[in-house]
């Protein structure tokens, strides 16, 4: 099991127990107004049709997500947001990068470099670390919703790479032009998702054990509750046990 699929879950289960719906909201909602910068039109736009498929799967009210989509075609007047991707290293050496959706650029960039730096990271230069990422598509369904057989068979011939056991989810990877091939061959089975992205994963994976596994785990933590950062990819891999018991003094700690 990759420790791309272990963080996955750890955020999964996190993202249930948080249940951070204000959060979740303007994250979808600053993709939906990016993305239909290049159109309005979800038929002609895949981005924009997946932005809105994340808004209908957390049941964002259909007016936001329209006020959205007029925001980013500038039919309503709304602050420009601008999409940046930082690049950086964690604890241990491991790669990182940040994604965010900011209408103040430098405000964004010395916060970032701040988290990275009180958290034992420091941020990088472009291509820096891009490199050791690929973009695919990342779909996630929950193990108790199909067979690894089923899902094999109705992913791959839908154009899917492969199949990832994630503990309690599956991730199904694919190349991003299969993105839609694959989400609409799992919804005519009747599979929910509880993720379907263009992410950025790993393509080699650094080991943390102790202190660097625990000042990677913060740093990713801050970061993503930043409310400018829409998602963040690291290539760490950590042992699953450690994992665990780190997310649970973290929850501890916060609770």
């Amino acid at each position: 099991m990759s420790g791309h699929s272990k963080w996955a879950t750890i955020k999964h289960k996190k993202a249930a127990l948080d249940a951070k719906r204000g959060k979740t909201f303007t994250r979808i909602i600053k993709e939906i107004s990016i993305a239909a910068r290049s159109g309005g039109d979800p038929d002609a736009n895949p981005r924009l049709r997946t932005a809105i498929l994340a808004a209908k799967n957390v049941s964002m009210p259909a007016d936001n997500i329209k006020k959205a989509i007029m925001r980013g075609t500038g039919e309503l007047e709304g602050g420009q947001i601008e999409e940046v991707m930082f690049e950086g290293y964690g604890p241990g050496g491991a790669a990182v990068l940040v994604l965010v959706a900011t209408d103040n650029r430098n405000r964004t960039v010395s916060e970032i470099r701040h988290a990275f730096s009180k958290n034992g990271g420091n941020l990088g230069e472009l291509g820096s670390v891009a490199w050791m990422f690929e973009r695919k598509s990342h779909i996630v369904i929950a193990q108790d919703k199909a067979s690894e057989e089923q899902l094999m068979n109705i992913v791959l011939d839908a154009g899917a790479d492969d199949l990832r056991d994630g503990g309690e989810v599956w991730e199904v990877i694919s190349p991003p032009e299969a993105h839609d091939a694959v989400l609409n061959a799992l919804h005519a089975a009747k599979l929910p998702t509880e993720a379907a992205e263009i992410a950025m994963l790993p393509k080699n994976l650094v080991r943390l054990e102790g202190k660097n596994a625990g000042a990677m785990l913060r740093l990713s933590e801050v970061l993503e509750e930043h409310e400018d950062v829409q998602n963040v990819y690291a290539n760490f891999d950590i042992d699953e046990k450690e994992m665990e018991a780190l997310a649970q003094q973290s929850a501890g700690a916060r609770s």
